[in-house]
């Protein structure tokens, strides 16, 4: 057990540079499950963490949480699951998962106090999670889930993360037939937004800075495009959404502007983090009685419920394809905002 070893690229200081390296993973636990990994998703979360733009980065560092591959072990209690199955790991690969836990309990288990995310992120043990830029994943199998029939291989990893951030929110909101849904951004949540908000059967509105998206959105089951920069088409939509769904690193000061496109009663559910604070006119947010609420990934259930539901509906982002050996040239590319709309790297 002492010379098993796991290959992947990782970080060995703050920046986009990453390189070949090697660690010895956890011990195989009764519940754990091994994973040959076959594709991984870049995010932007992988972005921030690697440039230490939401603290610090612990080296040597593997990101990636957007897995995808097949179970090569099983720990001796995992009976869900069988070697040879093809599985995805999303942003969390641990939870206390107890009915007493405040949080699991409500099937709201990111926010768990125990929970370990898939990388720069300790056990309880000490050892640190290292995520998927590499050949193989060692997670609990609370963690790993079974991709359904109907999905293609390719594309399953950012449905793992970029997937659930964007599905989660609309379940949990109750967004149903006849609901008027903004989304604001379209790129790598956006584009995948507009596919879940339109399959479950609400009036999509893209809102985008960029008249050359017109076109793709609707393609993508957007109902209305409103381009930002021409004042008689974000007229067009002023008090009109029950839902805006903001998927970009907005200006703080756009907020205003935001809840001028809501009904009354309408929420504004935030799933970017720009760098800077929220700012906004507590007369618009009160006179208008808009709410304005956040959305952390999601837990177990909503992730499954994402892949069954992508399935059912042919749901599936956009992607680009690198090999993991040019994983550098990725990350200057999706650094870039170049990357339309997710990259997957194939191992």
């Amino acid at each position: 057990m002492a010379d098993e070893k796991i290959s992947g690229y990782a970080a060995f200081e703050p920046g986009l540079k990453l390189k070949p390296w090697s660690y010895t993973p956890r011990p195989l636990g009764a519940n754990d499950v091994e994973i040959d990994i076959l594709y991984s998703g870049i995010c932007g979360s992988d972005l921030h963490t690697l440039k230490e733009e939401w603290g610090p980065l612990s080296c040597p560092a593997i990101v990636g949480h957007e897995i995808a591959g097949k179970v090569t072990k099983l720990g001796s209690k995992v009976s869900t699951l069988a070697i040879g199955d093809f599985v995805g790991v999303g942003a969390q690969v641990y939870a206390c998962l107890k009915k007493d836990c405040k949080a699991c309990s409500r099937d709201l288990d990111p926010h768990c106090p125990h929970s370990v995310p898939t990388y720069n992120a300790k056990y309880e043990d000490g050892q640190q999670s290292q995520g998927g830029y590499a050949e193989a994943v060692r997670v609990d199998a609370n963690y790993v889930f079974k991709i359904p029939d109907g999905l293609d291989p390719v594309h399953v990893a950012p449905l793992l993360c970029a997937g659930v951030t964007t599905f989660s929110p609309m379940l949990r909101h109750g967004v149903k037939k006849g609901d008027r849904v903004g989304i604001v951004g379209i790129g790598g949540l956006g584009h995948l937004a507009i596919q879940y908000a339109a399959a479950l059967g609400a009036e999509v509105y893209a809102f985008s800075h960029s008249s050359n998206k017109r076109e793709q959105c609707l393609e993508l089951g957007a109902t209305h495009f409103i381009d930002t920069s021409k004042k008689d088409e974000l007229e067009s939509a002023r008090r009109t959404l029950d839902y805006l769904f903001v998927t970009s690193n907005a200006e703080s000061n756009q907020y205003n502007e935001y809840i001028s496109w809501m009904d009354f009663e309408g929420k504004i559910v935030m799933l970017s983090l720009p760098k800077n604070h929220m700012t906004f006119s507590p007369f618009e947010f009160v006179l208008n009685e808009v709410a304005i609420t956040g959305s952390l990934i999601g837990g177990g259930s909503m992730i499954r419920k994402t892949l069954d539901f992508s399935a059912q509906h042919g749901i599936k982002p956009i992607i680009e394809k690198y090999p993991i050996e040019d994983v550098n040239e990725a990350l200057q590319h999706m650094d870039k905002g170049k990357a339309r709309y997710r990259i997957v790297l194939t191992h």
